[in-house]
């Protein structure tokens, strides 16, 4: 369906607003809204935390004259919610408001909406515009969406290597460092706006990392820790106590603080197990930080959804292979010294 060019950069607005909520949403999508009169923005605003209002309110609450609502256009990235949840339901406000037309990036697929929200609209009379750059609004959602239609989070797979495609020296004393100092703080920014990270067992015993974006500011993503017989050290940072930890084992269920025992099977498929556990408890994305054998079990699964790769100018001659990865790049950029290679697991 073809729209025309200024619905288009009207949602395009939303679509930068919702942007604004990176790891702060969540569960919930990210949502961006404008309310746009005589083709003039007059209020917008997005989804900021998780609970609190939703973006067409905070757009709604923005117009300083609430008249001109009633021969206005709102605009949201997403289809308002006809349900009461954490707050009351965008619609009601909606028609409440007198409200007119609404323009629709994309539908929201969940059980509790799926076109309920966009339905409750048009039988209030609101003129209803939907898919205006839908793909565009999907892809700013693609963790809930996924969340929401596979039951499992959104898996992104990271990791740095060499020029000659080495992740690590074969024996080191400590860390290396393959990215350069720009790329390392991007990692961390990364960290802020996902839901989990999470390392296997020879990554914690190797690299002892607290898993903390401590160099960008933001909130601290959930650790997973694969440990089949907790060989990790009481005195390593995974158990600090700085974020809630989750150590997957083959021993114990138990919660001591922040630090959480889950016991799975381990003669069956544990990365299966470990998606439907954080299905259970709503984290929507993980980003895999873990060493080759690790990476490689998401790949060999085809288990995973994005792919950020850093490739140093460093040559290593020989050390721990990167993972085998034949997937197409879709983007690449510099990052300082380093280049960025970004793959989709598209369907």
């Amino acid at each position: 369906m073809q729209h025309n060019l200024s619905d288009e950069l009207f949602m395009q607005r939303c679509i930068e607003l919702a942007l604004l909520a990176g790891g702060h949403a969540a569960p919930n999508p990210m949502v961006g809204s404008v309310i746009v009169h005589n083709h003039k923005i007059i209020g917008e605003g997005y989804h900021e935390y998780y609970g609190r209002a939703h973006a067409e309110v905070n757009a709604i609450n923005a117009v300083k004259d609430k008249c001109l609502l009633k021969d206005s256009v709102l605009y949201v990235a997403l289809e308002p919610c006809s349900h009461y949840g954490k707050t009351p339901p965008c619609c009601n406000r909606i028609v409440e408001e007198g409200i007119k037309k609404v323009v629709v990036g994309t539908t929201d697929t969940t059980a509790k909406v799926n076109g309920s929200g966009i339905d409750y609209l048009r039988k209030n009379g609101v003129e209803v515009i939907t898919h205006v750059l839908e793909n565009e609004c999907r892809f700013l959602n693609r963790r809930f969406f996924t969340f929401n239609e596979k039951h499992r989070p959104y898996i992104i797979l990271k990791w740095a290597q060499s020029a000659d495609l080495f992740i690590a020296p074969e024996i080191s004393l400590r860390p290396m460092k393959i990215s350069n100092e720009v790329s390392h703080i991007r990692s961390h920014r990364w960290r802020t706006e996902e839901s989990a990270i999470m390392v296997g067992t020879n990554t914690a015993l190797t690299d002892n990392p607290q898993l903390t974006p401590r160099l960008w500011p933001g909130k601290a993503p959930v650790r997973l820790v694969i440990d089949r017989t907790l060989r990790i050290p009481k005195n390593m940072h995974l158990y600090d106590a700085a974020v809630k930890t989750i150590f997957y084992n083959e021993i114990k269920d138990h919660v001591e603080g922040e630090t959480h025992f889950v016991k799975i099977d381990f003669s069956k498929n544990i990365l299966t197990q470990i998606c439907n556990h954080l299905f259970s408890i709503s984290i929507t994305s993980v980003i895999v930080e873990g060493g080759n054998l690790l990476l490689n079990s998401f790949i060999s699964q085809n288990l995973w959804d994005e792919a950020r790769v850093f490739t140093s100018d460093k040559i290593l001659t020989s050390g721990i292979a990167a993972p085998a990865f034949d997937k197409r790049i879709t983007h690449t950029e510099k990052s300082g010294s380093d280049t960025l290679s970004i793959y989709y697991n598209k369907p």
